[in-house]
């Protein structure tokens, strides 16, 4: 019997250790909440780990280790061993993809960034835009600018709405910083109005230097009641049929967000500005100008 168990042990030694064969180069392994270790085992031979489901169950039993194996996507590559596929399962290390969102990119771009990203579930696809806003928890509010500009990881299978849950909450979380930080004689007078002003700066410059600059521009004609006259607001208005080249007539085209023909902000942010835009119309420089200012402005887009 002690020869027995030193045999066995040798040979549970080595399998634990040995590289499972895979039916493929690489492998996904989804395990759903409240998933059985047994039924882990049963999940990870159907997604083509060759090896016995039994022998993988005994393994995480064994092992001390089979109530901490944790839900998630997994991805299963050559040389994956019982034991490293029991440490990555505990450990929770999931296959994750990213997607960056850009500064100065509007709703649409973002919509269009989520569609092309690896292994993301589109549960936003067709959806019109108040709809997923309301599936985001906030009705109220236009999705324009309201979603951080970042790169943000995710599992395999995940939805898009998550990515764009914290996105959200990243800007309002950079917003409410930058509203409290904002100059006492700030005309701005709700984070929404700081929001909308910043993704004018966003659009406004490519250049970090330029932004407290604009940003003062802006501030000094809102606090005077003087048109803002800036042409990213009018090419935002005239959305798809913006064609690369600002005409004076496109000027005088009057939409809500034309600034040359209406006074005050527009209804909406224009593009997704980043934190040093949101601080700049948060604490603008202090100057007396009220008009434009030599600027690197940013490629000219088309948005809606």
């Amino acid at each position: 019997m002690v020869v027995l168990a030193l045999v066995f042990g040798g040979w549970a030694y080595v399998w634990v250790n040995q590289a499972l064969s895979l039916s493929a180069a690489s492998l996904d392994l989804s395990i759903e909440p409240g998933t059985s270790p047994r039924g882990v085992a049963q999940e990870a031979v159907n997604s083509g780990v060759q090896t016995s489901p039994v022998l993988l169950y005994w393994w995480f039993r064994m092992s001390g280790k089979a109530r901490l194996i944790k839900a998630g996507s997994y991805e299963l590559e050559p040389g994956t061993t019982p034991r490293s596929l029991l440490a990555k399962l505990t450990r929770g290390e999931e296959a994750l993809r990213s997607v960056t969102l850009v500064e100065g990119w509007t709703f649409k771009q973002v919509r269009s960034a989520l569609l092309k990203a690896e292994y993301l579930a589109q549960d936003t696809q067709g959806l019109e835009a108040n709809l997923i806003m309301e599936k985001l928890g906030h009705p109220a509010h236009h999705p324009e600018g309201r979603f951080y500009p970042d790169t943000y990881t995710y599992a395999k299978g995940s939805s898009d709405l998550k990515v764009l849950q914290r996105a959200l909450r990243a800007m309002d979380h950079h917003l409410q910083a930058a509203w409290e930080q904002r100059a006492p004689n700030s005309p701005l007078k709700t984070p929404d109005d700081l929001l909308t002003l910043a993704s004018i700066v966003e659009k406004e410059t490519g250049r970090a230097s330029d932004r407290a600059m604009i940003a003062s521009v802006f501030s000094n004609r809102l606090r005077l009641g003087m048109l803002l006259q800036t042409d990213p607001t009018v090419i935002y208005g005239l959305g798809d049929q913006f064609d690369g080249n600002l005409r004076r007539r496109d000027l005088l085209a009057d939409t809500p967000w034309n600034t040359y023909t209406r006074a005050g902000l527009p209804p909406t942010p224009i593009a997704m500005p980043g934190k040093a835009a949101l601080l700049a119309a948060a604490q603008p420089a202090s100057s007396r100008w009220q008009q434009p200012v030599q600027r690197q402005p940013r490629r000219a887009q088309s948005g809606r």
